[in-house]
């Protein structure tokens, strides 16, 4: 900021400025010089077709917005990607969690053993064996009573069985959410413009009242509410909860993912379902070919066991994922 007078004159300034570091001083008392003039030349730019030429521009425009949006989503993605591998390495070793659970219930039973021996509020004991050998044993915390040892041995035993009965259940679902996430930034580095990478990203309704299904996938499809299963528990869930009416989409003769429509009784318009078909594809396959999907009502849908169903009345369209 430069105060100055009706002569141009520097009355006072923020910042003062010699005339070592610039040829326009800033110094009380001194005429502040006019900034000179940047030398431009304007130049022609002949057009044969505006027309073309304007096309070119939007068509440069939309590229560069599509570009712009794809690293927003992408980089969005990776992301969660990585979390989900984060979560998925940190998973313990079966192996391991066995001999956690063998060692605790067999200390537990030690404890049980030497009672006589144990004082309470112990954090370490030096047992003998079944067979005569000293076992150490290392307490997290003190207990009150003997009793107490004992049970929180049992139960970390107990806990150890439990986790390897569900580790493989844990670790299907994080391989299917890393897998669903793959085919989902597949997706979007190929899609060819902005409305596509739009469809995939649909605005969230705030409705605390609305439980989101961490298995399935929403999308709307102008109006029309599309949902994906991300894995099996997201297809059974999907299967389960569809009305007789709603259209049903699966890939012809191989696994897929399933996909509902939501019709409410109206009839779906075929660039709809050709749309469904397209995302059915593109969370299924990583390779580009043609396809076929297979849609029918889901009245017409016999669920046999999980997601594995059968289907007899249905029409079937094509899906070229090479353009």
């Amino acid at each position: 900021m430069i105060l100055l007078d009706e002569n141009e004159v520097v009355l006072e300034a923020l910042r003062h400025v010699d005339l070592f570091s610039s040829f326009r001083e800033v110094r009380v008392g001194q005429k502040l010089l006019n900034v000179p003039n940047a030398p431009f030349e304007a130049k022609e730019y002949p057009l044969e077709d505006i027309e073309q030429f304007v096309y070119a521009q939007h068509e440069k425009e939309q590229n560069q917005k599509l570009a712009s949006l794809k690293k927003q989503k992408i980089t969005l993605l990776h992301k969660k990607l990585k979390k989900v591998e984060k979560l998925f390495h940190a998973l313990e070793d079966e192996e391991s969690l066995r001999d956690e659970a063998q060692t605790n219930q067999h200390n537990g039973n030690l404890v049980l053993s030497n009672m006589h021996k144990i004082k309470p509020y112990t954090k370490s004991l030096e047992l003998d064996d079944y067979d005569g050998n000293k076992v150490f044993i290392e307490l997290a915390k003190t207990y009150s009573s003997v009793a107490m040892i004992s049970n929180a041995l049992f139960s970390q035993s107990k806990k150890a069985k439990q986790k390897v009965k569900n580790l493989h259940i844990e670790r299907g679902s994080l391989g299917s959410k890393m897998e669903h996430l793959k085919l989902f930034i597949n997706t979007i580095e190929e899609a060819k413009d902005v409305a596509k990478v739009e469809l995939l990203f649909p605005k969230k309704v705030q409705n605390k009242k609305v439980k989101i299904n961490d298995s399935i996938e929403t999308f709307w499809v102008e109006g029309y509410k599309v949902q994906l299963g991300k894995n099996e528990k997201g297809n059974v869930e999907l299967l389960k909860n569809a009305r007789a009416k709603d259209v049903w989409l699966h890939m012809k003769e191989r696994p897929s993912a399933h996909v509902i429509i939501t019709t409410d009784k109206q009839n779906v318009p075929m660039h709809i379902i050709e749309s469904a078909a397209r995302l059915c594809v593109d969370f299924t396959m990583f390779e580009k070919d043609r396809f076929l999907v297979d849609y029918t009502p889901r009245r017409e849908v016999t669920i046999q066991n999980g997601a594995n169903v059968l289907y007899n009345k249905y029409n079937t369209i094509e899906v070229d994922t090479r353009n």
